[in-house]
């Protein structure tokens, strides 16, 4: 028969072993509920939306970006309720968490001409109600240029446009402010530009900043190491905060620093380098981050796919 010491032995291992146990399950669980960056890529929605995250998918994307409407000008597809249901179907039969829309690229909230102003306008509005129908994160934009009217005249325009487009907007779909290349007089190359449009804006607390490595490194922020990436995001942090910040475009440059050129570049073939999206992926204050490849549409953009997930496990 076992003594009372032995029994007492017994029960003491029998509870050290499920507190360890306990820990380890907790800590397993813990971890897996840890956010962490999802990577994605622009891809071609060419025949219909729902096509988009099909090509995301076989590019290894987790989440995506992607035109609406043709990029360059024309009449848009309509988002009926089959089309609604044929993407997000989509969306789950290719596991694609989230989804953005990138504006055409004929936007200028700081035109001259009343015509393209308020054609951005409503085109901005529109992309806005599009994608909330279709249950997307944001659509981020460039805000245009202000070489036809100067720069305060400019910030002035673009902060009346971001006014119009949120006037009595109540959809789901974020909208987004994305950093500029710095060329010419084109808004919103820099950090304390874009925290005066967002200011400067009625509604500004509910509009984001979508942050591009290749803009921002050519328009004098650096990326390449870990302490300048430290730096670069300390003063985002300081001038716009942190919590604005909802995706970035991840992408290499052609150009030099402080090129003042928009210039992609796949990663680690440029002037950023692999160490600087090293840096970028294990920034702690970024984990929540999403990060879009737009790099040039090759078989590169596969391999630039396999980096950041290296980077990241």
């Amino acid at each position: 028969m076992m003594g009372i010491e032995a029994v007492q032995n017994i029960n003491r291992l029998t509870s050290a072993a499920w507190r360890s146990f306990l820990h380890i399950f907790s800590r397993k669980h813990t971890m897996d509920r840890l956010p962490h960056m999802k990577f994605g890529a622009h891809v071609s929605a060419a025949g219909g939306v729902w096509n988009a995250p099909k090509n995301a998918g076989a590019l290894g994307c987790e989440v995506l970006q992607m035109f609406s409407r043709p990029p360059q000008g024309g009449k848009p597809s309509p988002i009926t309720d089959e089309v609604v249901s044929k993407f997000k179907a989509a969306m789950r039969e290719h596991a694609i968490e989230r989804a953005y829309i990138h504006a055409p690229y004929f936007i200028n909230l700081a035109s001259k001409e009343r015509r393209i102003s308020q054609g951005s306008v409503d085109v901005i509005r529109g992309e806005l109600e599009r994608g909330s129908k279709l249950g997307c994160r944001a659509v981020m934009f460039h805000p245009g240029s202000a070489k036809d009217v100067g720069q305060d005249a400019g910030v002035k325009m673009v902060i009346d446009g971001l006014n119009r487009i949120m006037d009595g907007y109540d959809g789901s779909c974020q909208l987004l402010i994305e950093i500029s290349a710095g060329a010419g007089m084109v808004m919103g190359d820099s950090f304390e530009e874009i925290a005066t449009f967002i200011g400067g804006t009625e509604r500004g607390d509910e509009i984001g900043v979508c942050f591009d490595t290749q803009h921002a490194f050519a328009s004098g922020y650096d990326l390449r190491t870990p302490e300048t990436v430290d730096v670069t995001f300390k003063r985002f942090d300081k001038i716009i905060g942190i919590n604005k910040l909802i995706a970035s475009h991840c992408n290499d440059s052609k150009v030099e620093f402080n090129g003042r050129k928009d210039r992609h570049e796949h990663l680690g073939k440029g002037h950023i380098g692999i160490k600087g999206f090293q840096a970028i992926v294990a920034y702690k204050n970024l984990s929540e981050l999403d990060l879009i490849l737009e790099t040039p549409l090759d078989d590169g953009v596969k391999k630039d796919m396999a980096i950041l997930k290296k980077f990241r496990s």
